[in-house]
């Protein structure tokens, strides 16, 4: 058995006990040891390995809230107010209004065959300041082929004229998400599952198959690997037979560069017939694919104004949000995933939705009670700190999308939540305060996967605009490291194999170019990533 020991300029743990060490001992994929080289030389014949003698190492980044959509929607035309690099390292530059949304479009139109839907993703029209769009713009693109905008929150989509009428949606349709005029015909605005799924429906798009194949796996996993990404969630998919073998035959090669956890989504299919698909799926776990996780989402966006508030609601005054599954139906589901033995992961973005999820798991654990749970609010963007108190006691996590307050927070602050709830929203410092366990995520692609990005939201939390968001809710450097590392491991229940430097713990790096630690707060998202090593394969990144 050949052991290697990497050195380092510094190698950050996460582990307490040691938590900076020289050098680091790689045997069988996994940790043997941490320490100075003379420590390591005990576990008897070595190589050493110095290529990153010049480099700082960390436990491989874990990316807890992501979702494989990032490797697919790039099929798609990019038509977001924010510019945004493709993986292949395109530069597309943000559209800051409708009628330039509304000319990409027609461009792009103009390229594809007769009778072909068109769909195109990333519109933000919350920065717009006017009127949103309807299908009155979309019908300026086409009025014989469907044409579908998905919001950046993925949980809007617009449509034009045609889709509506293959979908069969008219003022009479009873769907709750279907935006209607004010003289009651639909313009063309679907807001969150039912409706949205309705449009795809017609529009002939199968959108799990279509935004998570295995090239689209692929390009996920190498545009994580390029932020120093090792374990990264797709967390949310109906997970169809097709995806599924997409993502074994990915994560069968050895160049495959992450560790992939898909969440089955919960309402898609009643839990009689979930549970023991997901139980199935678990016998098909490998070494870089693992089935385990299963996820409900509640209400919908902030920004997409359908997440569901607690009174007094929207500070413009917008009416309250859809729920996606509600306090008549997220008994049912979350009873029985948690009754079945699994890990249950709550989409709440609105303060009205984390406190139904919050009751619905009290009275979960109070006809079932179960030892480390570790039910976990996914976003709990509003959650106040009495609910972080609430959490606290019934044993659940947090994994809190600080890159909302950069992306979203000058919005927040004037438009949907006023000054007073935008400058506590993601909340960390209460979270270490009340010692829920919490990650930091950024729900790629809503926003681009960059865990030190993200890591340096949490710590600044700055604006778009350098607005400081919250001061108190500020944690440190360290924190916010721990928080995408170890912090993001425990809400997966991967802690015992992953997110620290430790003897028997999987040999997963991320390999940076500065120390964090010694970088100025301010500084910490332009800090570089070399690559990372995944189980002892070393996977360098393009320069």
């Amino acid at each position: 058995m050949t052991t290697v020991v990497y050195s380092a300029r510094r190698i950050l743990t996460m582990n307490p006990n040691r938590p900076s060490v020289t050098h680091v001992a790689v045997r069988d994929g996994r940790i043997l040891g941490a320490g100075s080289l003379d420590e390591l030389r005990g576990w008897g014949k070595l190589e050493v390995d110095d290529r990153f003698a010049d480099k700082v190492i960390l436990p491989g980044f874990v990316e807890g809230h992501s979702h494989a959509y990032e490797g697919g929607v790039w099929k798609f035309p990019y038509v977001g107010y924010f510019d945004r690099i493709a993986p292949d390292g395109t530069r597309f530059k943000g559209l800051k209004n409708i009628d330039e949304v509304v000319a990409a479009l027609q461009a792009h139109e103009k390229t594809l065959a007769p009778g072909a839907s068109m769909m195109a993703w990333g519109f933000d029209p919350i920065y717009f300041g006017g009127r949103r769009m309807d299908r009155g713009d979309l019908d300026k693109v086409s009025t014989d082929r469907p044409v579908l905008v998905v919001h950046s929150n993925f949980h809007v989509l617009n449509a034009n004229t045609p889709v509506l009428a293959k979908a069969g949606i008219t003022r009479s349709t009873n769907v709750h998400g279907i935006v209607k005029d004010a003289s009651g015909e639909p313009n063309g605005e679907l807001q969150e599952i039912a409706a949205k799924y309705m449009a795809y429906r017609a529009a002939g798009v199968e959108i799990a198959a279509v935004l998570s194949d295995e090239q689209a796996v692929w390009r996920f996993a190498r545009v994580a690997q390029l932020a120093g990404v090792t374990t990264a969630t797709d967390l949310h998919n109906e997970l169809p037979e097709s995806t599924v073998e997409g993502y074994l035959r990915a994560s069968a090669s050895d160049d495959f560069p992450i560790r992939l956890l898909p969440a089955f989504a919960a309402a898609s299919v009643p839990p009689d017939q979930g549970i023991p698909r997901l139980q199935g799926l678990m016998k098909k776990n490998n070494d870089k694919l693992r089935f385990q996780l299963v996820k409900i989402v509640t209400d919908g966006s902030i920004q997409g104004l359908s997440a569901r508030m607690r009174w007094p609601g929207y500070y413009d005054g917008t009416p309250n949000g859809v729920w996606n599954v509600g306090p008549d139906d997220i008994d049912r589901i979350l009873s029985a995933w948690h009754r079945a033995g699994f890990q249950v992961h709550i989409h709440t973005n609105g303060d009205e939705s984390s406190e139904v999820a919050i009751e619905a798991v009290e009275r979960a654990l109070m006809a079932t009670p179960r030892w480390d749970h570790r039910h976990t609010l996914q976003h709990a963007q509003m959650a106040d700190a009495s609910q972080f108190r609430r959490m606290k006691a019934l044993g659940m996590c947090a994994n809190l999308f600080a890159n909302h307050l950069y992306y979203w927070g000058d919005i927040h602050y004037a438009k949907t939540l006023g000054p007073e709830r935008a400058e506590r929203m993601d909340a960390c410092g209460t979270a270490l305060a009340t010692g829920v366990p919490f990650a930091i995520h950024c729900d790629a692609p809503v926003t681009p996967i960059g865990p030190l990005f993200t890591a340096w939201c949490a710590v600044n939390r700055l604006t778009a605009s350098g607005r400081t968001l919250g001061e108190a809710e500020k944690i440190s450097v360290a924190d916010a490291l721990r928080a995408v590392t170890l912090g993001a491991a425990y809400t997966l229940k991967l802690d015992e194999e992953l997110g620290s430097i430790d003897v028997g713990k999987r040999a997963d790096f991320a390999i940076l170019d500065d120390d964090p630690l010694s970088a100025a707060p301010e500084k910490l998202k332009d800090v570089a990533v070399w690559g990372t090593v995944l189980g002892g394969k070393v996977f360098e990144a393009p320069r």
